[in-house]
């Protein structure tokens, strides 16, 4: 009886680890949320010049790829990025609406714990956040004790898609006729 305590108590934290990982919503299921009616064709932003320059020093880093994929109908963007917790990548699904962050949610969470960003509790702390002048979200978002850098991550791809959007925009506004 003691052995299976104590096997029990070593394999917890585990158990629990296992537990946070997980797929919460597939981008497909997630793009069809955002765009209800017809989802738009996907384009592509390049990270290039003075926006390679401007992304990281959102992140903090370079982002993993030099090209963002991205779906625009409208005022409305979405997309689909990626940011390490601890050690693994977050896939976060993020909506902008007229500049503002509309909805913001975790698709795919590989970390072992801090899955609690993944709640409405949290996420909708975000809503309707926009970027000063600094590039800085305008509103505090409360952090969740043990998912320190999980939230961070969250912050970041926040941040990253305010940036990017506003970016699309001025990209369409100089392509206009």
């Amino acid at each position: 009886m003691f052995n299976r305590l104590v096997l029990l108590l070593l394999l917890l934290p585990v158990y629990t680890g296992a537990l946070a990982r997980g797929t919460y919503q597939e981008p497909d299921a997630f793009l069809a949320e955002a765009f209800t009616n017809t989802l738009p064709e996907p384009a592509v932003i390049w990270l290039t010049g003075e926006r390679k320059d401007a992304v990281k020093q959102l992140l903090g880093h370079r982002y993993a790829s030099l090209r963002v994929r991205y779906w625009l109908h409208g005022e409305r963007s979405a997309w689909i990025l990626e940011e390490v917790g601890k050690d693994l990548p977050i896939t976060i699904g993020v909506v902008v609406d007229g500049g503002r962050l509309q909805y913001i949610k975790v698709l795919v969470f590989r970390e072992s714990r801090g899955e609690e960003i993944r709640h409405p509790f949290f996420t909708k702390q975000f809503t309707d956040a926009r970027l000063d002048a600094d590039n800085n979200l305008d509103r505090h978002i409360d952090g969740i004790s043990g998912a320190t850098l999980s939230v961070r991550a969250m912050q970041k791809i926040a941040r990253l898609a305010l940036y990017l959007d506003s970016e699309v925009r001025k990209q369409h506004v100089t392509s206009a006729p």
